[in-house]
């Protein structure tokens, strides 16, 4: 009997792996009508236990998420049929196939297809270009999918089924000028260099009230810094129908009609651009979408090449020449929220003496001690706090009562659900990408391992010195101090939705010890205020989160009027 032990426990064992494994398959496709060549790329299989929308508009890293698979194709042929099984796709929430539960679905394809770019660094890649939509997978021109289908799965049940992918995602149409918006788009030699083919950068321009009507006028510049722009938003020439629908319900702010509000406060923001003392400012919103994210955080990177430099150099020269821009940093300031508030307060760092004055609202992680809830430096896993005996993630989101939406874990394993190497496309990948070093294989180096959450200590070093904004301040103040005094102002709520205050916290305590010279800014917080909270101590979230373009005004012309140099021109543009 002992001799046969060790035959016995190897049957055993190989009958729990066959029956972990799942004869569950899904055969996946596409047809010569959407392209005869073959495809690199991203293929997802979608699903969704409803029918509110299609499964692709149904995918996040929220409590609401249906199901989505993925796996890496490369040279997908026509005709040839794509197996993803238990074993070579994985899922979010559900790691695997075999984890699906039995039911009817709503069940669709789509391939984010890439692009090969050759590097200046010498590396190859392969990454889904933008084609200006901001790098959104589920809407991206030229992406195939097919049509959903209602299928009934049981993934212990032998079956396979078949999707077609004989769809194409439409072009977008680029939008028009109009009497106070205008667009601009520039090849960027910096981009086109780096990246091996062209490059574009664009910007939507808010002129002023009277700009045809003054050509003598030269004007100061606003950058206002954020996410992808479609058009310039929050302005709107015309008021929202009296009779506009108001029982659409936002549960993040917890009202009725809000849709209704932001289109009066558009109209509102107009009637205030054109009205007689309104100061005369350009203000721009930045299009800098990339193959990796639908912005690249203005500063210059080891993944994304120098876009920093690009639109500093190359775009903003541009856009003040054609628009008669004052074109000296006294009248050059910069503000935003959450990517745009940490890429506000890092242009004014990096080009000290390009701007007089930065408003950084919610900025994502300026100390990366505060990582949301990681600290790079110490901790040795991102997903996990440290323990003996227990096992208990860290949060990634909270709604304004602390109540926790998903995990630091969920997060990132929903982006490797949607693509590996960083190509995600959301959140945690694209500061993986602005941050770390190029590794080896031309993608970015993972700052912490995407499936366990253990983190590499040497990116950590490298992230700390190249983008570590507090520690860097720190670092530099010697030099950085004098040409940043009253320019740096900061916001934040206290029940930040990603734990954004925590940072602040940090960078505070640094302001307000420094020394020659002190750093004469500002930081302030929302009590109870969530995301997007900006400074307005008067109003609620949801409304001063409309109000970037004018919350700043007065503390933007009293740095004007104390630090424009003599004979500077402070007068054109008042009239």
């Amino acid at each position: 009997m002992k001799s046969l032990f060790p035959v016995l426990m190897l049957l055993i064992l190989l009958g729990c792996n066959q029956n972990q494994s799942t004869p569950f398959t899904v055969s996946i496709s596409f047809t010569t009508e959407m392209s005869e060549q073959a495809q690199d790329g991203r293929l997802l299989l979608l699903l969704a236990n409803n029918n509110k929308s299609e499964p692709r508009f149904q995918i996040s890293d929220g409590l609401t998420t249906q199901l989505v698979f993925g796996i890496d194709v490369e040279g997908m042929k026509p005709g040839q049929e794509i197996i993803l099984n238990a074993e070579n796709a994985f899922g979010f929430p559900k790691r695997a196939l075999s984890d699906i539960p039995a039911g009817e679905y709503y069940v669709q394809a789509l391939l984010n297809r890439y692009e090969t770019f050759n590097l200046k660094t010498g590396h190859t890649v392969k990454l889904p270009p933008d084609q200006g939509e901001g790098q959104q997978w589920s809407r991206k021109p030229g992406n195939f999918y097919s049509v959903p289908i209602k299928a009934s799965i049981d993934p212990t049940r032998k079956e396979t089924i078949r999707l077609s992918m004989d769809q194409k995602i439409a072009p977008i149409e680029e939008p028009k000028d109009s009497k106070y918006i205008k667009h601009i788009k520039i090849q960027s030699k910096l981009l086109t260099e780096f990246w091996g083919k062209p490059m574009y950068l664009g910007a939507h321009v808010l002129v002023p009230e009277g700009f045809d009507e003054h050509p003598e006028a030269k004007y100061p510049l606003m950058i206002f810094h954020g996410h992808f722009p479609s058009d310039f938003g929050g302005f709107s020439t015309e008021p929202p129908p009296a009779d506009m629908d108001t029982t659409d319900f936002t549960a993040r702010f917890g009202i009725y009609g809000y849709n209704k509000f932001q289109k009066q406060e558009a109209y509102n923001f107009y009637k205030q651009w054109t009205s007689k003392n309104f100061p005369r400012f350009l203000i721009i919103e930045v299009q800098h979408a990339n193959p990796y994210y639908d912005d690249s955080y203005a500063v210059n990177s080891a993944n994304l090449g120098p876009y920093g430099d690009a639109i500093m150099k190359e775009l903003v020269p541009e856009i003040e020449k054609q628009f008669r821009g004052i074109g000296e940093g006294w009248a050059r300031f910069t503000y935003g929220g959450s990517t745009g508030g940490w890429e506000a307060l890092a242009v004014q760092m990096f080009y000290p003496d390009d701007f007089n004055g930065c408003f950084a609202a919610c900025p994502d992680p300026i100390d990366f001690r505060a990582y949301c809830l990681v600290d790079i430096y110490k901790d040795k896993n991102a997903y996990w706090y440290e323990s003996d005996f227990k096992k208990l993630p860290r949060p990634a989101h909270r709604n304004s009562l602390g109540q926790i939406q998903n995990t630091i874990e969920e997060s990132n394993h929903y982006e490797l659900a949607l693509g590996t190497k960083s190509r995600s496309g959301q959140q945690w990948d694209i500061w993986e990408a602005v941050y770390s070093p190029q590794g080896e294989d031309g993608y970015p180096k993972r700052i912490f391992d995407k499936e366990t959450g253990e983190i590499d200590k040497s990116v950590a070093e490298y992230w700390k010195e190249n983008y570590d904004l507090r520690y860097i301040l720190e670092r530099d103040w010697k030099t950085l101090g004098p040409k940043l005094e009253g320019k740096i102002h900061i916001y934040c709520g206290d029940m930040d939705n990603y734990y954004l205050n925590n940072a602040v916290y940090l960078m505070e305590d640094f302001l307000k010890k420094t020394q020659n010279p002190f750093y004469k800014g500002e930081v302030d917080y929302g009590d109870r205020a969530e995301h997007c909270w900006n400074g307005d101590q008067e109003n609620p979230n949801y409304v001063s989160r409309l109000r970037y373009n004018t919350m700043y005004l007065p503390k933007i012309l009293k740095r004007i009027q104390e630090s424009a140099p003599k004979g500077a021109d402070t007068k054109s543009w008042r009239y």
